[in-house]
């Protein structure tokens, strides 16, 4: 499977969030999972990967031109794409991605994350979207977000398309079930008789 993560590049955050993404990817490469990110080297988008290779993992770093210099692209990824435009970058992450990640970061992950919750709310996409926020980083956007139901401009099956998670094993475990589930088939319609098709027509 590949994983699809989105998280902090800013070097001004507590040290602990670099310690979850590193722990994240360890724990991604464990079970023989692809990290697919940003292609940065700093703060966590750099601890992440480096810990998946550190594990045996494979990583694949997305990263527009304009932002080699800014995040430090990650020369050591198994894969660097350097891409001309943040559009680009995103569409090919989601390209190459079976399944999405956020954890704690700034608003380009919030963006990033938001952009594809309302992708596959909208059923662009059958891939799940899993948030891991074990402090409560994110706790104002599930408030909100309950608070946009409750009077009417968003409905309950769209909020609970992102699941929540507050520890690694349960973030991991909810990609997977959630890959699982969108690879299961529906059994294909019966073929239509002559006569059906006739009667449709």
């Amino acid at each position: 499977m590949n994983v699809c993560v989105y998280c902090a590049s800013s070097e001004l955050i507590d040290p602990s969030y670099v310690l979850l993404a590193a722990q994240t990817g360890t724990e991604l490469a464990r079970r023989g999972h692809t990290l697919v990110s940003g292609g940065g080297s700093v703060s966590c988008m750099g601890a992440i990967a480096r810990a998946v290779r550190a594990s045996g993992g494979y990583t694949v770093g997305v990263i527009p031109r304009a932002l080699v210099a800014m995040e430090v692209s990650d020369l050591d990824a198994d894969e660097i794409i350097v891409t001309e435009t943040m559009r680009e970058r995103k569409a090919l992450m989601d390209a190459r991605s079976d399944a999405f990640l956020a954890l704690p970061g700034g608003l380009g992950t919030l963006e990033e994350l938001l952009e594809v919750w309302v992708a596959g709310v909208l059923r662009m996409h059958t891939k799940p979207v899993v948030l891991l926020d074990p402090d409560g980083v994110f706790a104002h956007l599930r408030i909100l977000v309950d608070e946009m139901v409750d009077r009417g401009f968003v409905r309950p099956r769209a909020r609970d398309t992102l699941r929540w998670a507050t520890g690694i094993g349960e973030a991991v475990d909810f990609l997977e079930a959630g890959v699982t589930a969108a690879t299961v088939t529906s059994p294909p319609p019966p073929t239509p008789t002559p006569r059906e098709i006739v009667e449709g027509d």
